[in-house]
């Protein structure tokens, strides 16, 4: 955990609440808008702290987190603690649907229609290298801690190329816009619902197709992520005696293009995410309105 855990996560009689936040600005959207109402609706004490998505799992069983409002699915930990230790329950879902991908932008694939088939990036590798991927075409990827199967794919689908992490989504997004910028061709690890496709359009590589139990074993993996719908996930305590907290988190749910609406206010307007839940809020009551207990 990057950050302690609230002094007041525990107080004995404080309505208060501990959500984890991941890195990605979609997630932060989400705590964001759900922190503003649990303070401004229901008068609860929020916390947030970030932790890395499997982290996040422990810190939640461990009730050291409260609530987590965005996985991208975690089979090993849902197992562990929703099916055998029964520690955490789920939230029910957000509303949105992720997927991750590889992606090339849309002046290139206008160029080069047929890089949009993992058959044909060796053809292109050459194009693609950076001064960090020794010689084979380059892959951007974002943090390590992120859900990735690319080293795998890239080793079993035999492409001449190697995985480069950015170290975090900012600067993955920091590259790719430059590159944007300058026209430049680039193969990137990506995922939707994210903003940064209105202001760079990308067009997604076709692996080969995905299939239940593909992705099994990281090791063999060679096909295609899933669309997955993004879940919530609540501490067994917190969702039994957490009161209207509990009951307000279960009720949160909006769509991809209200979560990029946020998001793009964070990320690319610079607004804090107090300020962007707090204009979101403003202009969308008949929406969240129905997430009040």
């Amino acid at each position: 955990m990057t950050k302690q855990a609230s002094p007041y996560a525990a107080a004995q009689g404080t309505r208060s609440v501990t959500l984890s936040t991941q890195s990605w600005v979609g997630a932060q959207a989400n705590v964001a808008v759900a922190k503003y109402l649990l303070e401004h609706e229901l008068g609860y004490r929020v916390d947030t702290v970030q932790v890395d998505e499997v982290p996040a799992w422990d810190a939640l069983s461990q009730g050291r987190v409260d609530a987590l409002l965005e996985d991208w699915g975690h089979p090993e930990q849902q197992q562990r603690y929703v099916e055998d230790k029964k520690t955490i329950v789920s939230g029910g879902g957000l509303g949105v649907t992720g997927h991750i991908g590889w992606f090339v932008p849309t002046y290139f694939a206008k160029q080069h229609p047929d890089v949009t088939d993992w058959k044909n990036l060796d053809k292109y590798a050459a194009q693609l290298r950076s001064g960090e991927s020794g010689g084979k075409g380059q892959l951007l990827d974002g943090s390590p801690s992120y859900v990735t199967n690319d080293t795998a794919l890239v080793k079993n689908l035999k492409l001449d190329y190697k995985v480069v992490f950015a170290g975090s989504e900012a600067a993955q997004i920091t590259q790719i816009k430059q590159f944007a910028k300058e026209k430049k061709p680039f193969l990137t690890y990506w995922y939707s619902p994210q903003w940064l496709f209105t202001k760079v359009p990308m067009t997604e590589v076709k692996l080969p197709p995905h299939k239940e139990g593909c992705d099994a074993d990281p090791d063999k993996v060679a096909c295609a992520y899933p669309h997955t719908p993004l879940e919530k996930f609540l501490n067994a305590g917190f969702a039994r005696k957490g009161g209207d907290a509990a009951a307000f988190l279960k009720k949160f749910r909006w769509t991809t293009e209200q979560q990029n609406e946020v998001a793009l206010m964070i990320a690319d307007q610079k607004l804090s995410p107090d300020e962007a839940a707090e204009k979101w809020v403003k202009a969308n009551k008949p929406t969240w309105q129905s997430w009040l207990p």
